[in-house]
C-alpha cells in the first residue's frame, strides 16, 4: 500500500504524482473503515482528500502553517502528518481528537472546533511572521458554509491591508459555479498572477501616470473598464473588491490543477483566495446521497451506511421539536430561528409545517440573536434553537440586544452539559454561568422529557428573555410521577427527608435520586429537590430546607464558577452559616473528549463518584 509510506510530515512529497490517485483511494478506504467503527465526521473528510494532499505536497509542515476552519475536515491532514495509527482511538478518551489540536502535533498550528475562525487566526500568524522577519507560508482553509459567519468577512476586510503573502483556500462543496465560467476564470486567474503580467501591469500604470493631465484619468478609465469586464466573466469579484486576489475556481479533486494554483498563490504579494470545488462525501455512495446525515455520524455498517445501533428512545431534541410544533400550531406568533442547524436542533419539522415562520440565518449566531430581538419587537415570539457551545458566540447580543431591552426571546439550548466525543470545543458546560449573570434573564433546565415540554410552554407564555437548556441524547423518562406545574422561580420537592438535602437541576436530578437511594442504606434520610431554575433562585425553598437540614449538596452539569452551587453557597453562607454546602459540578477547566459516561466518571459526576464525595465531605 502506498499509504504505508506515509509515516511522518512531508512524506507525501516523496510519492510520485502518478500514484496520487491511488493514494487518495486508499485514504478514503481508510477513513470509511475507521469512522464506521469509531464514528466521526465522514462526508466533509471524504470531500477534502485531494485538497489536503495537494496542500501537503506544495507546502512544508510544520514550518508552513495550514489552519483548518472548524477542523472537522482535517482527518486526511492528520493521516499525512503521522497520526494514522492513532485513528483506532479517534474521538475516544485518551485518543486523538476529531479536530486539530496543538497538543497532538506541531503540524496543527491552531486549536479549532467553531466556525469562521481560520482567516482571523491565519492573519494573526502572518502579522507575527512579518514583524519577526520570518519566512513561511500561512494557509487558512475555510468552507463555503463558514463564510456565512461575519467573523470571516471581518478578517478578510482586515487582510486587505496586507502587502505580504497570505493564502486563503475556499473549500466549496456546493458545486455552484458552471464549467464555462470556471474555465474562463481559471485561465484569467493564471494570466493575472503570472510574474510577467504583474510586472507589465505595474510598468504600464507607472508610465501612464507620467503623462501630464491625461495620465491619471487614463489609469482610472482602464481600471474601471477592466473591473467591468471582470464582473462579467469572473466569479469572485466580491473578494477582488475587498482587496484580495481571486484564483479559481479549480476542481478540488484534480491534484495537479490545485498544486499549480497553490504555487501561483505563493507568488502573490498580498492576500489571495483560491476557490476549490469539492464534492462532499466523494467516494462513498451513502455519504454522497445523504451528506448531511454523514456530516457527523455514529458507527455504521459500511455496506449500507445504516447505524450499528439504533436510537430507540426519543431524544431531548425530538421532544423539543414535537413540543414546539404543537405550540406553533396554537400560536401564530411563534417563530423559530436557527444558525445553519435545522436538523441538529430539531427545527426541520417546524420548518416544513410553518415555513414562513422559520428562519435559517446561516452560521451566524450573533446575527441570529439580534435578528430574534427584532422579531420580538415586531410582535412575534422567537424561539432560537442552538447548541450551548455555539450560543457562547452571541454573548454580547444576548446581553445588549435582548436582555437590556427585556425582550421576549426564548433560547432553546440543546447539547448542554457534557456532549462526549467532540470534546472541549463542543461541551455546553458554561451556559448556566454566563446566562445567569445577565439582568432580566430566566434560566431553567428540565429533569426529564415531560418537564422539557412543560418548560417550553412556560417559556413561550413568559415575558422577557428566557432560556431552557437540555442535554444531548435520549430524554430521561424516570420520575414521571412528579409533574408539578412549572412556576417561575419555583423548585419542585421530589422527596422530603431531613439532615441532608440534594439540590439538583436538569440531568442531575435523576442522578440525585440514585444517590439518595444509595445513601439511604447508610442510614441517611436525604431530601431531593429539583431546583428547576438557576435564575431566579428559589430562596424560599432554601429557607424551608434550612429548618431541618444541616447539609446541602448541589448537583449540576455546569462548571463550578457561576453555577447553581455557587449561587446556593452565596445565599446560604450569609443567611445560614451553620449549614454546610457541598457543590458537585464540572471543575473550572476544559474537559477533553470521551463518552459522556467516561467523562462523568472521570469528573466524579456519576453515582459512585457523587456518593464517594458526599461520604468524604460529610465525614470530614
Amino acid at each position: 500500500m502506498i499509504l504505508e509510506k506515509i509515516q511522518k510530515p512531508n512524506d507525501i512529497q516523496e510519492i510520485p504524482l502518478d500514484e496520487f490517485p491511488r493514494l487518495a483511494g486508499e485514504i478514503r478506504t481508510f477513513l470509511i473503515n475507521h469512522i464506521s467503527r469509531t464514528g466521526g465526521h465522514l462526508a466533509s473528510n471524504l470531500g477534502a482528500v485531494e485538497l489536503t494532499m495537494a496542500l501537503h505536497n506544495v507546502f512544508h509542515l510544520p514550518e508552513d502553517k495550514i489552519i483548518w476552519d472548524v477542523g472537522h475536515q482535517a482527518y486526511t491532514h492528520k493521516i499525512l502528518t503521522g497520526r494514522k495509527e492513532e485513528f483506532l482511538r479517534l474521538r475516544q478518551m485518551g485518543g486523538i481528537s476529531g479536530f486539530p489540536k496543538r497538543s497532538e502535533s506541531p503540524c496543527d498550528p491552531f486549536d479549532t472546533g467553531h466556525s469562521s475562525t481560520s482567516i482571523s487566526a491565519g492573519l494573526g500568524y502572518v502579522r507575527a511572521r512579518d514583524l519577526l522577519k520570518q519566512s513561511y507560508y500561512v494557509v487558512s482553509v475555510i468552507g463555503d458554509g463558514a463564510l456565512t459567519g461575519g467573523m470571516a468577512y471581518e478578517a478578510m476586510n482586515n487582510a486587505a491591508e496586507l502587502k505580504k503573502n497570505f493564502i486563503i483556500v475556499l473549500n466549496d462543496n456546493k458545486m455552484s459555479i458552471s464549467p464555462n465560467v470556471g474555465g474562463i476564470s481559471s485561465y484569467l486567474s493564471s494570466l493575472r498572477t503570472a510574474e510577467s503580467y504583474c510586472g507589465l501591469k505595474l510598468s504600464v500604470r507607472k508610465n501612464l501616470k507620467k503623462i501630464p493631465r491625461i495620465g491619471e484619468p487614463m489609469v482610472e478609465a482602464v481600471h474601471k473598464t477592466k473591473t467591468g469586464i471582470k464582473q462579467l466573466v469572473i466569479p469572485g469579484m466580491l473578494f477582488e473588491n475587498m482587496g484580495l486576489t481571486y484564483l479559481g475556481p479549480v476542481n478540488g479533486h484534480n491534484m495537479r490543477q490545485m498544486m499549480k494554483l497553490f504555487n501561483e498563490a505563493k507568488r502573490v504579494e498580498g492576500p489571495v483566495i483560491v476557490h476549490v470545488l469539492t464534492e462532499k462525501g466523494r467516494g462513498y455512495e451513502p455519504a454522497m446521497r445523504h451528506p448531511a446525515k454523514f456530516h457527523g455520524t455514529a458507527p455504521f455498517e459500511i455496506a449500507t451506511g445504516a447505524p450499528k445501533s439504533r436510537q430507540e428512545k426519543a431524544t431531548y431534541t425530538d421532544v423539543f421539536s414535537a413540543a414546539l410544533c404543537k405550540l406553533g400550531g396554537q400560536d401564530p406568533r411563534i417563530a423559530a430561528v436557527t444558525a445553519a442547524m435545522p436538523t441538529g436542533t430539531g427545527l426541520n419539522r417546524f420548518a416544513s409545517l410553518y415555513p414562513r415562520r422559520f428562519f435559517d440565518v446561516g452560521i451566524a449566531e450573533p446575527h441570529a440573536v439580534t435578528f430574534a430581538a427584532g422579531l420580538a419587537l415586531g410582535g412575534l415570539i422567537p424561539v432560537v434553537a442552538v447548541y450551548s457551545s455555539f450560543l457562547q458566540r452571541a454573548f454580547d447580543q444576548i446581553l445588549h440586544d435582548v436582555c437590556m431591552q427585556d425582550l421576549h426571546v426564548v433560547f432553546a439550548i440543546d447539547r448542554a452539559g457534557l456532549v462526549g466525543s467532540d470534546g472541549e470545543t463542543h461541551h455546553g458546560c458554561f451556559d448556566f454561568s454566563y446566562l445567569s449573570l445577565m439582568p432580566n434573564m430566566t434560566v431553567m433546565a428540565p429533569k426529564n422529557k415531560w418537564e422539557l415540554t412543560d418548560m417550553l410552554r412556560s417559556a413561550v407564555e413568559h415575558t422577557g428573555p428566557v432560556a431552557v437548556r437540555y442535554p444531548r441524547g435520549e430524554a430521561a423518562d424516570d420520575l414521571e410521577e412528579y409533574r408539578e406545574p412549572v412556576a417561575l422561580g419555583k423548585s419542585e420537592w421530589i422527596f422530603r427527608g431531613k439532615g441532608l438535602a440534594f439540590l439538583a437541576i436538569g440531568s442531575m436530578v435523576a442522578e440525585g435520586d440514585k444517590v439518595r437511594r444509595v445513601l439511604q442504606e447508610d442510614g441517611w434520610e436525604p431530601s431531593l429537590v429539583n431546583m428547576r431554575f438557576v435564575k431566579p433562585l428559589d430562596t424560599d425553598c432554601l429557607d424551608k430546607l434550612a429548618e431541618d437540614h444541616q447539609i446541602f449538596v448541589t448537583l449540576e452539569e455546569n462548571v463550578a464558577s457561576g453555577g447553581l452551587g455557587e449561587k446556593v453557597r452565596a445565599y446560604v453562607g450569609v443567611r445560614y452559616p451553620q449549614i454546610q454546602v457541598v457543590c458537585i459540578s464540572i471543575p473550572d477547566q476544559f474537559v477533553g473528549h470521551g463518552s459522556v459516561g467516561q467523562l462523568k466518571e472521570m469528573l466524579h459526576l456519576d453515582v459512585e463518584g457523587i456518593v464517594s464525595t458526599v461520604r468524604e465531605k460529610v465525614s470530614r
